[in-house]
């Protein structure tokens, strides 16, 4: 059976954790950050785990992890 291939978008958007989970940038980060709070704007700072309903998708994008 031949090798699977990594989605390469996915790649470099995604870091796994050391228990296996994945982690992601937040989108609406990058300009227009006038018109958000403060409190939206430090959120945005920090990754968030990909939720469990795009698991599925996620391991298929990345059949050997990262």
């Amino acid at each position: 059976m031949p090798k699977m291939k990594t989605r390469k978008c996915a790649a470099k958007r995604i870091k796994q954790t050391g228990t296996g989970k994945f982690k992601h940038f937040r989108a609406g980060s990058r300009h227009l950050k006038t018109g958000k709070s403060a409190k939206r704007r430090r959120t945005l700072r920090k990754g968030a785990i990909v939720r469990s309903t795009e698991m599925s998708r996620i391991r298929a994008a990345l059949p050997y992890g990262v």
